[in-house]
């Protein structure tokens, strides 16, 4: 087998980072979901964190999670009553639902349950309007996301986020830029592809130059994992723990004024979300690739009037070592 991919995987942890998270009443599953009800000292952070590394006690990688937060009118705030297996139940809702865009079966799994119980299921993809969505189309290898996605799948033997969801729901909707005015924003930003490669390559490096001065060596667990039996979950390891520096990367490739990619998307999906209220939808989820959503919340409080009042992790990647 061959191992020259090795060294563009090495390359491209940050730019994964644009692939995997940021560019698309809850039945619990043992083992899948872990509820994390929102108390007083800790509100204040909720809608910061959406994605993490669940460790056992011997600090060993056991997950790659990814965050759902729910939101309520700022005036409901104090009738929710907090739940210590779930969500808090609301009249009114909004949840920011996290997605990596590959990921293990039993993650989509649980997300296509779930999504039934909302009115109006919010959805990113850049496409036309009226796009349908066939389950299980998949991702196209001419454009370099979807062909970086198609590989990192194959390399870390998940499934595509295109090809389990069930977009032909009737409660889906889309929320999201047409190819045409995606690339119109671009160009008046003066954004290119490239561009926001070139920023994330240079924000991967400086965050990894900070982890080998901390004695940690991404190189070292990638080339390592190369050779491993165990090669898949290895590589998810290593690759999961650069998720933790997510916001800085992408803060860092957006700039202060911010980007197509996250902010003007985010725009978009919250016009759509007005509207969905506005024809009288109380229970909503945003289901968007998880780099976008710090920015996605922050607008949620500022703009809609909302607050966080309680969190799930749900388990995207199982990083437990074989029995």
């Amino acid at each position: 087998m061959s191992y020259l991919y090795l060294l563009p995987l090495r390359r491209i942890v940050g730019p994964l980072l644009l692939c995997i998270v940021g560019l698309g009443p809850w039945p619990i599953d043992a083992g899948l979901v872990h509820a994390k009800p929102a108390v007083a000292e800790d509100q204040q952070t909720l809608g910061e964190e959406w994605v993490r590394v669940a460790k056992d006690e011997n600090g060993k990688p056991q997950a790659l999670e990814v965050a759902i937060v729910r939101y309520v009118p700022a005036k409901q705030v104090k009738q929710i009553r907090q739940s210590k297996s779930g969500l808090p139940q609301a009249r009114e809702y909004v949840d920011l639902i996290g997605a990596v865009h590959i990921g293990d079966p039993q993650y989509y799994a649980f997300l296509n349950r779930s999504f039934r119980n909302y009115q109006a299921l919010l959805y990113e993809l850049v496409a036309p309007p009226g796009t349908r969505v066939e389950r299980g189309r998949g991702t196209s290898n001419l454009h370099p996301v979807g062909a970086m996605q198609n590989s990192m799948k194959s390399i870390l033997e998940v499934e595509h986020q295109l090809e389990q969801i069930d977009y032909t729901r009737p409660n889906f909707v889309h929320a999201d830029m047409s190819p045409e005015e995606f690339a119109s924003s671009m160009e008046n930003r003066d954004e290119s592809f490239m561009k926001m490669y070139t920023r994330m390559m240079g924000q991967a490096i400086a965050l990894q130059s900070e982890q080998a001065a901390q004695g940690e060596s991404t190189d070292f667990e990638l080339f390592t994992a190369m050779f491993s039996e165990d090669r898949p979950r290895m590589l998810k390891t290593a690759i999961a723990k650069q998720f933790q520096s997510m916001e800085s990367v992408l803060s860092g490739m957006s700039g202060p004024e911010g980007s197509t990619l996250i902010t003007e998307r985010n725009k978009r999906a919250l016009e759509v979300l007005r509207k969905q209220l506005r024809a009288g939808k109380r229970k909503i989820g945003i289901f968007y690739g998880a780099g976008h959503l710090t920015d996605m919340s922050e607008r949620l409080v500022k703009d809609f009037g909302y607050q966080p009042v309680g969190i799930v992790w749900v388990e995207a990647w199982n990083l437990r070592e074989k029995q």
